[in-house]
C-alpha cells in the first residue's frame, strides 16, 4: 500500500523494499517496549504512518490518534486504518492546533513523533498533548538535538535516551523518552509558526 500510494502522494523518498523494511518498519518497532499495554497514544506529523502503523500491526492493544496536516497523507492513513481494521482516528489538522484543542490537549498517555522537527520545536508540538504522568517519545537520528530547556518549560523531564543500530548498516538512531511531570502552561503551543521560528532554547 505504501508503494502504491507513494506513486501519487509522495509519501516517502525511500522506495527500495529492503530500505523500507529497515528504515521505516524496524525503526518504528524499536520503541515498542516503551508503549504501555492499552496505551491511548497520539502521533504528531504522521505522514505515511511511522511509527504508528507498524506499532498497531504488532500490538492490537494500542489505540492511536494520528495527527497529520496534509490532506493526501490523511487519505492514505485512513485507507490503511480501514484496510487493517486498526484502532485509530485520523485527525487532519496541525499539531499546534490540536495542542490548544480541549478534545486533544493533555488527553494521551503517550505521544510519539518521528522525523518531524528539531527537538525543541517537537517538544512544543507534543508535550501539550500528553497528560501528566504520560510519556513523550521522540524518534531521532544518531545525533539528536538537545531539548532540555523546552522539556522543562513545557512540563517534561527527560527519562531516557536509547541508541540503537538498524540492521544491514542502515545507520544509528536514538529514542528520547520524556516524562510529563506537570501540566503544560496555557500559552503553549504558541501557534502561527512560533514553535519553528522561535524555539524554546
Amino acid at each position: 500500500m505504501l508503494l502504491s500510494f507513494n506513486a501519487r502522494f509522495n509519501l516517502t523518498a525511500i522506495t527500495q523494499k529492503e530500505e523500507i523494511e529497515g528504515k521505516h518498519f524496524l525503526d518504528s518497532l524499536a520503541g515498542e517496549q516503551l508503549f504501555p499495554h492499552g496505551a491511548k497514544a497520539v502521533e504528531v506529523g504522521s505522514g505515511a504512518g511511522f511509527p504508528s502503523i507498524p506499532l498497531m500491526l504488532a500490538r492490537e492493544d494500542l489505540v492511536f490518534t494520528l495527527i497529520e496536516s496534509t490532506k493526501k497523507k490523511c487519505e492514505f492513513l485512513k485507507a490503511v486504518v480501514s484496510r487493517f481494521g486498526l484502532h485509530a482516528e485520523v485527525a487532519c489538522m496541525r499539531a499546534e492546533d490540536a495542542g490548544r484543542d480541549a478534545a486533544y490537549r493533555e488527553k494521551f498517555s503517550l505521544c510519539c513523533a518521528r522525523a518531524v522537527a528539531p527537538m525543541p520545536t517537537l517538544a512544543e508540538y507534543c508535550l501539550p498533548l500528553v497528560k501528566t504522568g504520560g510519556l513523550f517519545l521522540a524518534y531521532k537520528g544518531e545525533n539528536c538535538e538537545d531539548g532540555e530547556k523546552a522539556f522543562s518549560v513545557l512540563g517534561g523531564k527527560r527519562e531516557g535516551r536509547y541508541r540503537y543500530e538498524l540492521p544491514d548498516k542502515l545507520g544509528g538512531r536514538t529514542l528520547v523518552a520524556v516524562r510529563k511531570v506537570k501540566a503544560t502552561p496555557a500559552k503553549y503551543p504558541r501557534g502561527r509558526g512560533a514553535e519553528r521560528k522561535d524555539p524554546i532554547i
